[in-house]
């Protein structure tokens, strides 16, 4: 079986990283992407557009540049550590044109169903039928393979309290919700303390007469800045740590290290559950703006009124204008049937959480689908890297019941872990699961090997920022660029900061460059160890 031409769905980070890795393999991919531009949910636009996702126009991302950037090609020195949504979607735009994408876009075309074609148990095909907006026309074609980029920020999860319906003010899911305007001198209620919830309170509390920030089970806070004003997860997201530390100690660190920046007990946010059973709210400004009183924690909602919202401890606010509900996503494939990909409540069998695995033939990937503490643009880039090896035969699959047994030990790990609810479904750990991927299709360093061949390089690596330049040193898609883009690494977070050049001050640094050594030597003989057992 010849797979030559692929479907990819979505022309979104996932989508983009796609296209490139059919290329990579000598693959013909057509893109199908509904909207008129690339890069999905951020590509920021002001109007609500139905099966559309789309950020705030305040959102910044929640990882650093060089924790984000694809495996190849490192986001410019001169952008921010942090970008605004802006700087995100013309970092895609350089990739496209780098990459030469774009001519592999078809854009206002609609999946309407994507399914197996009638000699699907021989060929392995798939039919696919989409829709021209623009022409409104209705066209069949058949592909030899499927890429599902289309992320899961799509269809909004809105609850229903008792009371909702006879509410006078405006409700709201942050799916819909663009800026503060309209919501000035308001009183507004967002319930919901995800990323999202943080985000749109911060954001309302700029304007309005008072924000209450309704949550369930609290939530712990982690920011984006560490010491010495470095990105968190530059310093604190390293191979080391992931492989080395035991989970409890980990936590432990983490919880004082949150608890430090603020009280969570004091500012009413503790939940119950351990820093690791949950995804951690990312947010700079919302202890400040609680101080300040703009905004206002308060327990879960247990119903409405017509002009006000009770919460479960018995308090009352009256004169509520708005509610802004942040509370979630459906994960859904309107496109394709139950017998390709079943969703039960939010959870997805998928093998590695790409591969449905009662398929006859892997002919059709899931790319994306993943809550990483960390970035998804570098999984789906590894997860189409490993697919697109699968599809032309480089890469195999195991039998069918070593894929349900991969599936339901993650589902056990899951649930073991983390609280229960529907959030919780598709949740991977970074480095590990990244690390997983790849040694399906031999990219995964050897570093064993690469401490005796390049220990600078291996160090770097091991102990330094994490970085998806990694798995572009070795086997298939290897970059020439790789080393130099991991050894320059501390000089891209650095450059845009360096706008104003400052005379260090002297220090007697002997002391300093002695204890460094010591340290690396350590280091070098504990790894060496570890690598030789």
């Amino acid at each position: 079986m010849v797979i030559r031409k692929v479907a990819v769905i979505g022309a979104g980070a996932s989508g983009l990283s796609a296209i490139k890795s059919c290329l990579e393999e000598g693959l013909e991919p057509i893109c199908f992407e509904k909207g008129t531009d690339i890069g999905g949910l951020w590509n920021y636009h002001e109007d609500n557009r139905h099966g559309h996702a789309s950020v705030f126009k305040s959102t910044t991302i929640n990882t650093s540049k060089e924790i984000m950037a694809f495996s190849d090609f490192p986001i410019p020195s001169k952008y921010p550590n942090f970008m605004p949504h802006n700087y995100v979607l013309a970092y895609f735009r350089l990739y496209a044109d780098r990459f030469k994408l774009l001519p592999y876009i078809k854009f206002n075309i609609c999946v309407e169903s994507i399914k197996p074609n009638a000699d699907y148990a021989l060929n392995g095909k798939w039919d696919i039928c989409f829709r021209d907006v623009t022409k409104q026309e209705v066209v069949t074609q058949t592909f030899d393979a499927v890429l599902v980029c289309t992320g899961h920020h799509v269809d909004p999860n809105v609850p229903e309290f008792p009371g909702q319906d006879d509410f006078k003010g405006k409700i709201v899911h942050t799916h819909d919700y663009k800026n503060f305007y309209g919501y000035e001198n308001k009183r507004v209620v967002v319930i919901g303390t995800g990323n999202s919830g943080g985000d749109a309170a911060v954001d309302l509390a700029n304007v309005t007469s008072q924000v209450f920030l309704s949550t369930r089970r609290g939530t712990w806070v982690i920011f984006r800045i560490a010491d010495s004003g470095l990105p968190g997860d530059f310093v604190g997201v390293r191979r080391y740590i992931s492989e080395w530390l035991p989970e409890s100690m980990l936590v432990g660190i983490l919880e004082k290290m949150m608890n430090k920046r603020f009280d969570h007990a004091l500012f009413g946010l503790l939940p119950k559950h351990r820093a690791n059973q949950q995804q951690l709210m990312v947010n700079d400004a919302l202890p400040n703006v609680i101080q300040t009183g703009r905004i206002c924690v308060k327990p879960n909602v247990k119903r409405f009124t017509n002009t006000g919202v009770e919460f479960e401890d018995g308090t009352f606010e009256d004169g509520i204008d708005s509610v802004v509900m942040a509370t979630g996503y459906k994960i859904k494939f309107t496109f394709l049937d139950e017998s390709v990909v079943k969703v039960n409540d939010n959870e997805v069998s998928l093998y590695k959480y790409v591969f449905p695995p009662l398929l006859k033939h892997g002919t059709l990937a899931v790319i994306g689908l993943v809550q990483p503490i960390g970035s998804t643009v570098p999984i789906a880039e590894i997860q189409s890297r490993w697919a697109t090896r699968v599809f032309t035969g480089a890469a195999k699959l195991p039998p069918k019941d070593i894929m349900l047994a991969d599936i339901n030990a993650k589902r056990e790990a899951m649930a073991s872990r983390y609280i229960k609810s529907q959030r919780y479904t598709i949740q991977v750990d970074y480095i590990p699961y990244m690390d997983e991927i790849a040694a399906q299709f031999g990219v995964r360093p050897n570093f064993k090997k690469l401490f005796f061949t390049d220990p600078k390089l291996a160090f770097k690596c091991y102990f330094g920022p994490f970085s998806t330049y990694q798995y572009r040193l070795i086997g298939p898609g290897k970059w020439e660029g790789a080393r130099e883009t991991i050894v320059t690494i501390w000089d891209r977070v650095a450059a845009p900061l360096n706008t104003r050049k400052v005379e260090m001050p002297q220090r007697d640094s002997s002391f300093g460059g002695i204890l460094k050594m010591l340290v690396f030597l350590v280091a070098f003989l504990a790894v060496f160890w570890k690598c030789c057992q």
